[in-house]
């Protein structure tokens, strides 16, 4: 049962107290990543391949010793479990980040709610209006459900802790160098391939959760399963996509449209047949997030307990 224990205390430590203040491991990473990139970059996928590896990898390899070692020595592996579980997990601060931006929205403060995107998407905010802020927190919502929260506890239950540090020091990585940009375009292809490898089975997971949990918040199942279908395909990513279709329909709102990328721009395809999402909408679509994780959290629990 410790697996079990593990999941369920590091998620609620996560729902209590959301990412650690200071000392967070992931960002300690995300220090030691760049601090690689710089020595190892080149314009080349076989070098993207060897710096994803060695990350990824070491990640890996690292959590799996310091388990041994606690357990060589009598240590308790069910607090380093729990802890790798909460460090992982950002469900509560993807909620608090979400619901900041859609009241400055509805306080008519576009200035302060431009400030806190960068906390939710990677898109230049300094032009977006009301409707593409509260676009940019729905979707990074949805999407981060995803990736934020099912990821991590799902690959806790097929692999343990090591496999949950590896699943986010791979998304961590997609976030820094998987980008279509001059510099990441070969470099990052394997960091943003394994990242859409290792959230394929979530995104459908976090899409069957969201169209059976959209009456929660007074969604129709119908419409978004014919969203999801019609809609879902037709994203650039081959998961955001499926989780994006799913709240758009279970919210009944339109997402997709162009985004700015500096001097990039992107044209997504829409998603969902509704109006703009308005700050309510984000409101919504943190509640449905909120349900659809503590779902997955059971669901994790469970098939711990069963391992």
């Amino acid at each position: 049962m410790g697996g079990a224990a593990a999941a369920l205390a590091g998620y609620a430590a996560d729902r209590a107290l959301g990412d650690p203040a200071r000392f967070h491991p992931v960002a300690a990473f995300g220090a030691i990543a760049a601090a690689f990139e710089s020595r190892l970059w080149r314009p080349s996928r076989p070098a993207g391949a060897a710096y994803t590896a060695l990350l990824v990898g070491g990640t890996w390899t690292a959590t799996a010793a310091l388990r041994r070692a606690l357990r060589a020595h009598g240590g308790a592996t069910l607090l380093l479990d729990a802890a790798v579980v909460w460090t992982t997990l950002g469900g509560r601060s993807l909620e608090r980040a979400a619901g900041a931006l859609a009241a400055a929205v509805e306080a008519g403060d576009l200035e302060r709610a431009r400030a806190l995107a960068p906390t939710l998407v990677g898109r230049d905010p300094r032009e977006l209006g009301p409707d593409q802020l509260c676009r940019a927190a729905v979707e990074s919502v949805a999407e981060n459900t995803a990736d934020a929260v099912l990821a991590p506890l799902l690959w806790f239950v097929f692999g343990g802790a090591p496999a949950a540090a590896a699943y986010r020091a791979a998304n961590t990585l997609d976030a820094m160098v998987g980008h279509r940009n001059d510099r990441h375009l070969r470099f990052g292809w394997t960091a943003a391939r394994l990242d859409d490898l290792l959230n394929w089975p979530v995104a459908r997971v976090g899409a069957a959760l969201s169209l059976a949990l959209a009456p929660s918040v007074g969604g129709s199942r119908r419409r978004a399963w014919r969203t999801l279908r019609r809609d879902g395909g037709s994203h650039p990513s081959p998961n955001a996509g499926w989780m994006e279709a799913a709240f758009a329909g279970a919210l009944d709102v339109r997402l997709g449209g162009v985004n700015r990328y500096g001097t990039r721009l992107e044209r997504r395809p829409v998603l969902g047949s509704g109006a703009a999402p308005a700050p309510e909408d984000v409101r919504r679509a943190i509640r449905l997030a909120r349900v659809v994780s503590h779902t997955g959290a059971l669901l994790a629990v469970a098939a711990s307990a069963r391992r």
